[in-house]
């Protein structure tokens, strides 16, 4: 009810609480702690400590084969984040601004990426991909993986510029109508602004996924395009050494910032909305 007051819990119930916080921040976050610190080891075996050295980032910094494979995800995702964002905004904008028929149809068909699991996907991606290499007599490689890659993109950025569109007051832009302003540029001059930190958001996401994508990518890929996450699983078949750890530490920074910047991007002007 309205106006009533939330009592916070006490005694038994309040050291519950924090126990199980404290488990589960432990459950998720020992693990990366562990990861982080052995990627600095000396020894070559994962787990044994044998000192302070930065020799496995120097390692990783001089190898051409990971440059080559860093270079291959830099361009895949940057070429599938534009795209995505492009088709998810406007998939966002049709759905929140339109009815049409097959709407319910298409917006069902939007969430299919994220509710389906990866390897089933990978396994369809594979077979069209296949078959279209039989027909059209393309290979496997950049074209596919970034088709792959927007695929799934594009439900995501849809999901989080729907979600800035529906926190936007409709008003603002039947008033910029009101004075004679077209549909364009009522959504340049109004909509486009608002919903940009969404826009932002949901591209720094795709490119988030693009770049972490294993899965997908190791069943579209063709000879001589391999991605930095497929380059790492990988290297485990060889055996793990710490090489693995500091790869690993590296793509958890640079997907960590990407997260961070895509939840601050969708903060920014939150408070613009009436």
């Amino acid at each position: 009810m309205a106006g009533e007051n939330i009592t916070e819990p006490r005694g038994a119930t309040k050291w519950l609480l924090r126990a199980n916080a404290s488990f589960v921040y432990i459950f998720f976050y020992i693990p990366i702690l562990v990861l982080i610190v052995f990627s600095f080891s000396d020894n070559r075996n994962v787990g044994v400590w044998g000192g302070f050295t930065l020799d496995w980032y120097r390692d990783f910094a001089e190898s051409d084969n990971t440059r080559e494979a860093l270079w291959n995800s830099v361009q895949i995702g940057l070429v599938a984040t534009v795209i995505s964002v492009v088709l998810g905004t406007a998939s966002a904008l049709a759905l929140e601004r339109f009815k049409f028929r097959g709407r319910a149809v298409f917006d069902a068909l939007l969430y299919l990426p994220i509710i389906i699991p990866d390897v089933t996907m990978a396994v369809m991606m594979l077979l069209f991909f296949s078959e279209a290499a039989e027909l059209f007599g393309f290979s496997k490689g950049f074209a596919t993986i970034t088709l792959s890659h927007i695929a799934f993109s594009i439900s995501f950025v849809s999901v989080v510029v729907r979600a800035r569109l529906g926190g936007m007051n409709d008003r603002l832009e039947e008033a910029a109508m009101d004075l004679y302003a077209t549909r364009w540029q009522a959504f340049r001059y109004v909509t486009l602004p608002l919903i940009m930190p969404g826009i932002l958001g949901g591209g720094l996401l795709a490119l988030t996924l693009s770049l972490d994508d294993v899965v997908i990518t190791q069943f579209v890929t063709g000879p001589g395009w391999t991605t930095l996450p497929v380059y790492v699983f990988g290297l485990i078949r060889k055996g793990v050494t710490p090489l693995i750890n500091a790869v690993s530490v590296v793509m958890l920074v640079a997907s960590t910032i990407l997260v961070v910047l895509s939840l601050i991007a969708q903060r920014i002007r939150g408070g613009d909305t009436v």
